[in-house]
């Protein structure tokens, strides 16, 4: 398990920025940082530290004979893809894969599933991004061991992201400017993240365990009540994580990339993944959706190349047909909205964003269960196929009792909070101080009480 929260904020974060501050030059800054990744790292994967850290040599090695052997470029990258996507799929899709060969042959195959090493999606991603980067000429190989370790296992956004290329990262490891104007606004943001998750990511998440809808019957009115909570739980969840780790990158002098643009605020579904996990969306239109030809191809291809694309996407978030599923079910929307929707059509805006949001939640719908059966329940209590009544007294009184958190919830998922909030960064500091502290009292009050809750996204 990686920190709790109270460890994090109140004994680990201090004493890195204590040092790092206290240290002079940005050589010393990395080592620094580095060492506090590496702890950060150990403390929750004391055994799958070394996994990373052979990433992180294999990735190093093959970037600098990049350079040295050019002739040999295509075949070093061959063999950087092939391993990096090698580990990454005995640790995460093995087993998944050993039941489906079981599945087809009908043989006993009995697999022990290994733990998940904590974002070894995302730091495989970054590797990958940094060999290709390499390769295609866009960025020379790093020739410090240190500072590309620090690339790979930087703590802000190492476990849950959001995927730093190294492209944006590069030129900040040797220079970048740390200061106090940094260290405040990076604070501001890092708690902005903090009360997401403590104050409202938290509580949804009992409002959709209270459901219970993708285990069990339950009426209609309970079935959206849940999805819901998880729909709103996940943006909160998971902007709230890239909101502390572009802080905390922030503090440390380091500019990451925007991961959320107010997604629940789209009008049609290819806007939202415009606006949703920024930097898995762009990894994969760089590295994926480009190479196979883009949208510069025949009507077929690219049929093959979204499909393709968003496949690949859902089996990125875990091994399960749920998953697949769910990537295929976005891959038909968006083929659908460009093909039918937006040509034969002009939908007023307000129409757009109501069927987009109803799409989306319906979407996580399928990614919130773990195997197909629960798919089917979901969706059957969701839709009156499980024989239970629309409305019942449960429903009520989640209603009753959890309904002012799902209504502000909902508001502050709508574009204008996005806009409040960098609205009082540019202009108005000592309002924005104000409100982090605030809410840095309120977290603190929560995290004194609640148990343990870790991000929904490290389990990916």
């Amino acid at each position: 398990m990686v920190f709790s929260s109270v460890i994090f904020v109140f004994f680990f974060l201090p004493a890195c920025l204590l040092l790092y501050f206290a240290v002079p030059g940005i050589r010393a800054k990395n080592a620094v940082l580095l060492l506090f990744s590496l702890v950060f790292y150990a403390w929750g994967e004391p055994v799958y530290i070394v996994l990373m850290l052979l990433s992180v040599l294999m990735n190093y090695t093959f970037g600098r004979y990049m350079e040295r052997i050019p002739g040999w470029k295509k075949g070093i990258l061959a063999a950087a893809v092939f391993l990096n996507l090698a580990v990454l799929g005995f640790f995460k899709y093995f087993g998944f894969a050993a039941e489906i060969f079981a599945s087809l042959t009908g043989l006993p195959v009995k697999v022990h599933g290994l733990p998940l090493p904590i974002g070894i999606s995302f730091y495989t991603f970054q590797a990958l991004s940094y060999v290709i980067d390499v390769y295609r000429g866009k960025e020379e190989a790093q020739k410090s061991l240190p500072d590309f370790a620090l690339y790979i296992s930087m703590f802000p956004q190492l476990i849950a992201g959001p995927i730093v290329r190294y492209q944006t990262v590069a030129g900040q490891l040797g220079s970048r400017t740390v200061n106090g104007e940094g260290l405040g606004r990076g604070m501001a943001r890092f708690v902005f993240g903090l009360a997401k998750k403590v104050l409202l990511a938290n509580l949804l998440g009992k409002v959709f365990e209270a459901t219970g809808f993708q285990l069990q019957p339950v009426s209609v009115l309970s079935a959206w009540i849940g999805l819901a909570a998880y729909s709103l739980q996940i943006y909160f969840d998971f902007s709230a994580y890239s909101d502390m780790a572009i802080g905390l990158g922030k503090m440390l002098g380091f500019d990451f990339q925007e991961n959320f643009n107010a997604p629940y605020g789209s009008a049609s579904v290819t806007e939202f993944w415009r606006r949703w996990h920024i930097s898995l969306g762009t990894w994969f239109r760089e590295y994926v959706y480009i190479p196979l030809g883009g949208n510069q191809v025949s009507t077929a291809r690219h049929v093959f190349n979204i499909m393709t694309v968003w496949a690949l996407t859902g089996l990125w978030h875990g091994a399960a047909w749920n998953f697949v599923l769910w990537g295929v079910y976005y891959g038909v929307l968006l083929l659908l909205e460009k093909y039918v929707v937006f040509r034969i059509m002009k939908v007023p805006r307000f129409i757009g964003h109501a069927v987009t949001v109803l799409l989306v939640f319906l979407g996580w719908g399928l990614f919130l269960c773990s195997s197909l059966t629960e798919v089917g329940c979901a969706f059957a209590n969701l839709f009156g196929a499980s024989a239970q009544a629309l409305f019942d007294a449960p429903a009520f009184g989640l209603l009753r009792q959890y309904g002012a958190l799902l209504a502000a919830s909902a508001v502050l998922a709508c574009p204008f909070a996005l806009t409040l909030r960098k609205k009082l960064t540019e202009q108005h500091p000592v309002l924005l101080a104000l409100a982090a502290a605030v809410l840095f009292f309120l977290c603190t009050a929560f995290l004194a009480t609640d148990n343990y809750n870790p991000f929904l996204y490290f389990r990916f």
